[in-house]
């Protein structure tokens, strides 16, 4: 295991994680890392969640749901920036599952290939649903689609169910 040594006492959490992995990322995404030590911030826990992201980013460790999507254009089919939101609520919980959303079918399929599931703009409120590169779903209705994906990712198997929060109040009593 090569551990990459991390020393941020010039930056404050709230910048991005992608500041940190810009600077690491030839030795992350080359493999060569697959453990970060980050110094310098105030607070532990925000160290380690900077870490975790920062592997994430770089591919070598999966922590969580992985999302890719478009940056939106004018063949965007639906509200690309709603849409990921109610998708992310539905699958957050998902460790490990690579999903893209992706708002046309011109660009989407090829800038979603490395995704397990996609999520494509087919034609004014339709969507298609995609296994890998392979569209498996067609014209399914935008308000139906989310359901339809959670459905998806259940026939491959790789669904669990969320782990249900409990309140301070429910732990006490």
């Amino acid at each position: 295991m090569a551990a990459i040594g991390v020393n941020r006492p010039y930056l404050r959490f709230s910048d991005d994680a992608s500041d940190c992995l810009n600077q690491y990322r030839f030795v992350a995404c080359d493999g060569i890392g697959d453990a970060i030590l980050v110094q310098g911030e105030e607070a532990p826990g925000q160290a380690l969640r900077l870490s975790y992201n920062i592997l994430q980013a770089a591919g070598s460790r999966i922590f969580k749901t992985d999302y890719v999507a478009c940056p939106s254009c004018g063949r965007t089919l639906f509200n690309l920036q709603t849409t990921t939101a109610k998708i992310k609520a539905a699958t957050s919980h998902l460790k490990g599952v690579k999903i893209a959303i992706m708002g046309c079918i011109v660009n989407g399929p090829g800038e979603m290939a490395d995704a397990d599931f996609g999520y494509v703009g087919g034609a004014p409120g339709k969507v298609n649903l995609y296994v890998g590169k392979t569209a498996v779903k067609f014209n399914i209705p935008e308000a139906e689609a989310v359901n339809r994906l959670q459905d998806l990712i259940r026939e491959h198997g790789k669904w669990v169910d969320p782990v249900p929060q409990t309140s301070a109040l429910e732990t006490v009593s």
